[in-house]
């Protein structure tokens, strides 16, 4: 859990770690960590307060945006509004890149269309269309489930064994979805099918992480996001139309608070917490950065709660404590086999000049 990591945290904040040079993978979208940055010490302090501010924007801010799509969706039709979201981010991220010196290619597109299809038609389309039914804390929690998925479809395709610790953490996981959905029949404010197609939506980024590594994506870290955003709004905005969405909108209808919500979204959802995750993922290493997928959900919880007067039961708190706890085990289970996997290597590497030396 990511309260198990205050004195990393805090050590990020007063040194200003940094990662080495490599691909990663986080949140679903594989990045490359740029070198070592060491500020001087007349700017340790803006430093400090820059990293301050950067863990709170992925903290907080992407833990807002499930209420502030719920209340996007209270007004604007759910396919249209994620349309707008993601043609705008999209459009601000690639420009910037694009003024950076990418150019993108024929396989840059034909990989963006696969993840953004994955992503963000299937991904985030099915997740402002539930929460039209569900409740953004509940929603938050289910989206919590895709460690799991990514996990089992990686195994699935024999790209990782599961360790008894992730095997653990996946019962536990399964266990707290259960108890979320054991009274959508009847629950005020969702209904089971909402909570399946969150679910659908956290299956499909989780295979867009699994995939993505085969894909010929740009380069550019700004980029890789970017051309998946922009395709995924073109196939979203195709989606609304096919659905019949430009019909139902009335625009005079459409409430401040809807407005407010999707300003939201674009500038703070996708923009600046994207642009404060890039940043960190410079001078913090992933692990550190990826502890976001702990306090997303329960910022989203709380807001719910305090905000828009979502029940707090006995049951979401023991699902939560669950689904957050099978998080940690997935991960655990997960630097296990790569210090496994890593360990095989060294040894076989060590092994193997002897093995010439013989034959």
């Amino acid at each position: 859990m990511f309260l198990d990591r205050p004195a990393q945290i805090l050590a990020s904040i007063r040194n200003g770690m940094a990662a080495r040079p490599k691909m990663v993978n986080i949140g679903g979208r594989p990045v490359l960590v740029s070198g070592k940055h060491s500020p001087s010490d007349s700017h340790r302090s803006i430093e400090r307060l820059k990293l301050a501010m950067a863990f709170a924007a992925i903290y907080l801010v992407w833990g807002a945006t499930y209420l502030a799509i719920r209340y996007a969706v209270e007004t604007i039709p759910p396919l249209i509004a994620v349309s707008i979201r993601h043609s705008v981010a999209g459009g601000v991220l690639l420009a910037w890149a694009y003024a950076r010196g990418f150019r993108p290619k024929r396989e840059h597109w034909t990989s963006g269309f696969i993840l953004g299809a994955l992503f963000f038609l299937v991904g985030h389309g099915t997740l402002h269309w539930a929460e039209q039914y569900v409740g953004s804390g509940l929603a938050a929690l289910l989206v919590a489930t895709e460690p799991m998925f990514i996990l089992v479809l990686a195994w699935m395709t024999r790209q990782q064994r599961i360790q008894l610790l992730s095997l653990l953490g996946l019962g536990l996981g399964v266990a707290g979805v259960a108890i979320l959905m054991g009274a959508e029949l009847t629950g005020k404010g969702s209904t089971l099918t909402g909570v399946v197609a969150v679910l659908v939506g956290s299956l499909s980024w989780a295979s867009g992480v699994v995939i993505s590594p085969k894909l010929k994506l740009p380069v550019d870290s700004l980029a890789r996001t970017a051309v998946p955003l922009v395709c995924g709004a073109s196939l979203l905005w195709i989606a609304a139309a096919v659905s019949g969405e430009f019909h139902q909108v009335g625009w005079a209808e459409v409430s401040m608070r809807s407005i407010g919500g999707l300003a939201f979204l674009i500038v703070f959802g996708s923009i600046v917490a994207f642009t404060a995750y890039m940043w960190l993922l410079q001078r913090c290493p992933p692990a550190l950065v990826a502890t976001h997928t702990y306090a997303n959900p329960v910022v989203a919880v709380l807001l719910g709660w305090l905000l828009a007067g979502e029940p707090l039961t006995l049951r979401v708190v023991v699902a939560s404590a669950a689904i957050l706890g099978a998080i940690v085990l997935i991960r655990r289970g997960e630097s296990v086999a790569t210090a496994e996997s890593t360990n095989q290597r060294a040894t076989e590497g060590e092994l193997r000049p002897a093995m010439e030396k013989v034959s």
